[in-house]
C-alpha cells in the first residue's frame, strides 16, 4: 500500500507562515532555502540461505539555511511544525548575524521530469521478495557446485523533497531507487574466492525482478568468484595498464572528480585549483558530470537547492574548463551553480557534488588497445579506494584483473593494487576506446561524513606507467 504523497504545507505547516519565518531567517543574507524531506526506505538481506535482515526505514523533517559569504547557519529537526521552525530560524539567524547582503536570483524553474514518480517500496509484497531472494540463492548454487555460499540483498526507497525559498519559490522532486546485489563465495581445493555483481537506479524494484535481468548478475558474479580461483599473485611494479569499460569509472570519480568540486578549488586545497584554461590531461581527453540522464542512479530533476541539474563539461579536449558547483561557492567564485548542491539528507547542510561522472568516448578500437599492450595490466572491476584530495593521489584494489604479454590477456591476477595520482594520470592515457559506458548503477559517494548515490563511466584506457601493488616483481 502507498503512502499519501508527502505535502508538508498542507499537513504541517502554513506556507505563509513559514515563508515569513523563512524570510525573517534570511533578511540580510546571501541565499537561504527551507528544506523538507520525507524518506522511506527497505532492505532485504538473504546470506547462507536465510534471511539475515528485513528492515524499513521511514524519516521525515527539514532543515533550514540561512547564507552570508562563506557563512552558513544551518538547523534541522525531526518534527515538522511552527515551533520547531521558529526555533531552526533563530538558530540560523545567530549565525550569519545582520548583514546587508543580497539576496542570490532563485534558480530557474523546470518541467523536465528525470524519473517517474513511483514507489519502488511497494512495487511488490514482502513475500514476493522474500521468495525472489530464495530463488537466486537456489539458482547460483544450481549453477556451479563449487558455490558454497550466496549473498543477495534487495532494496527500495522514496524521497520526496520540497524546497521553499525566501523569494517564494516552491519546488518539489520525488526520488525513487532500486538496487539489486548479489555475492557468491566459491570453493575449490581449499581455496576461497568472491564475486559480486548488482545493479539499479531510479525507477522501481519490478524490473530488477525479472529473470532477465538478475540471472545474468549471479552468471556474473559466479564467473568473476570461479576466475579468481585461478588467479596468481599480481605483479609489482610501475606497468602500463589498460583500463575496461564502465565500472572502472569509479577511478576517474575519485582521483579526479573530488578536485573539480568548487569547494576544494575555491580554498584552494585541490591539485586542480588555478588550473582553468590550463591542459591537466591528455589530449582527446573530455570529463564531464551530467545529472541529466534519465533513471541513472546519480541523476536528480534538481539538486537539493532547487537548481535543474546539468551536463557540465569539467575537462574538454585535456583542458580544464569547469568545476561542479552549488549556490554558494558559485556565487563566491563569480560563476553559476551548475546543479551540484548535494545533501545527504535534511539533517546536512548541502555542499558541491558529483551525479554522473565519466569520461567520453574516443576512436580506438577497444581490442586493438589491449593488442598495444606489450607488458602490462588489464583492470576490469574494481573495489575499494582511497583518495587524498590536495594532491590526487590514489590507491585502488582490483577485483578482476589479468596480465597482458604481447597484446594478448593471459592469466587472472588478484591482489593488484593501483596506485598513482589524478592529474598525472589523466596525462598519461594513450588511447581512449570508442566504447564509453556507464555502471550498472552500484556507486555510493562519501564526502565530509555524507553520503549520496552517483554514477560514473568511462570507455576503454591505457594509462602508461602506473605503479602495481602485487606480491611479486
Amino acid at each position: 500500500m502507498t503512502d499519501s504523497p508527502f505535502r508538508p504545507f498542507d499537513t504541517y505547516l502554513d506556507e505563509a507562515a513559514a515563508l515569513s519565518t523563512l524570510r525573517a531567517a534570511t533578511a540580510g543574507a546571501d541565499d537561504g532555502e527551507l528544506f523538507l524531506e520525507r524518506r522511506r526506505s527497505e532492505a532485504l538481506v538473504l546470506d547462507d540461505g536465510r534471511i539475515r535482515t528485513a528492515s524499513y526505514d521511514a524519516s521525515e523533517g527539514f532543515g533550514l539555511r540561512a547564507v552570508r559569504g562563506e557563512v552558513a547557519g544551518y538547523a534541522h529537526s525531526t518534527r515538522i511544525n511552527e515551533q520547531a521552525l521558529i526555533r531552526a530560524a533563530e538558530t540560523a539567524r545567530l549565525a550569519v548575524g545582520d548583514g546587508g547582503g543580497t539576496l542570490a536570483p532563485p534558480p530557474p524553474g523546470t518541467n523536465r521530469h528525470l524519473y517517474a514518480a513511483t514507489d519502488p517500496v511497494a512495487d511488490a509484497a514482502f513475500a514476493v521478495k522474500i521468495d525472489l531472494l530464495r530463488e537466486i540463492d537456489a539458482y547460483a548454487r544450481a549453477l556451479d557446485p563449487a558455490v558454497v555460499q550466496v549473498s543477495a540483498t534487495l532494496s527500495a526507497s522514496l524521497q520526496e523533497v520540497e524546497i521553499l525559498r525566501p523569494e517564494g519559490l516552491r519546488l518539489t522532486d520525488i526520488r525513487p531507487m532500486a538496487r539489486l546485489n548479489i555475492s557468491v563465495i566459491v570453493e575449490r581445493g581449499g581455496r576461497r574466492e568472491s564475486g559480486g555483481m548488482g545493479g539499479g537506479g531510479r525507477h522501481g524494484l519490478l524490473q530488477l525482478m525479472a529473470p532477465d535481468h538478475w540471472k545474468p548478475l549471479v552468471h556474473e558474479a559466479v564467473r568473476i568468484a570461479t576466475l579468481n580461483l585461478d588467479a596468481v599473485p599480481a605483479p609489482a611494479g610501475v606497468l602500463d595498464v589498460v583500463l575496461g569499460a564502465g565500472w572502472p569509472g569509479i577511478l576517474l570519480h575519485e582521483a579526479v572528480g573530488h578536485g573539480l568540486e568548487g569547494d576544494f578549488n575555491r580554498k584552494k586545497t585541490s591539485a586542480f585549483a588555478g588550473l582553468l584554461g590550463q591542459r591537466v590531461a591528455a589530449p582527446g581527453v573530455t570529463v564531464l558530470d551530467d545529472g541529466t540522464l534519465p533513471d541513472r542512479r546519480g541523476s536528480l530533476t534538481i539538486d537539493d537547492e532547487g537548481t535543474p541539474s546539468a551536463r557540465n563539461v569539467l575537462i574538454e579536449d585535456g583542458i580544464l574548463v569547469g568545476y561542479m558547483q552549488d549556490r554558494q561557492n558559485a556565487r563566491l567564485m563569480g560563476v553559476a551553480p551548475t546543479g551540484n548542491g548535494r545533501r545527504e539528507s535534511f539533517a546536512h547542510i548541502p555542499m558541491p557534488r558529483m551525479t554522473n561522472t565519466y569520461m567520453l568516448g574516443g576512436s580506438a578500437d577497444p581490442g586493438a588497445i589491449l593488442a598495444d599492450l606489450k607488458d602490462g595490466i588489464y583492470a576490469v572491476g574494481f573495489g575499494g579506494g582511497q583518495v587524498d584530495i590536495t594532491n590526487g593521489k590514489f590507491v585502488f584494489s582490483c577485483t578482476e584483473a589479468y596480465r597482458v604479454r604481447n597484446g594478448r590477456v593471459q592469466e587472472p591476477v588478484k591482489g593488484a593494487t593501483l596506485i598513482g595520482d589524478g592529474a598525472t594520470a589523466l596525462q598519461k592515457i594513450r588511447a581512449i576506446g570508442n566504447d564509453m559506458a556507464l555502471d550498472p548503477g552500484i556507486g555510493n559517494c562519501g564526502k565530509a561524513g555524507q553520503w549520496v548515490p552517483v554514477g560514473v563511466g568511462q570507455p576503454t584506457l591505457m594509462i602508461g606507467g602506473l605503479t602495481i601493488g602485487g606480491s611479486a616483481a
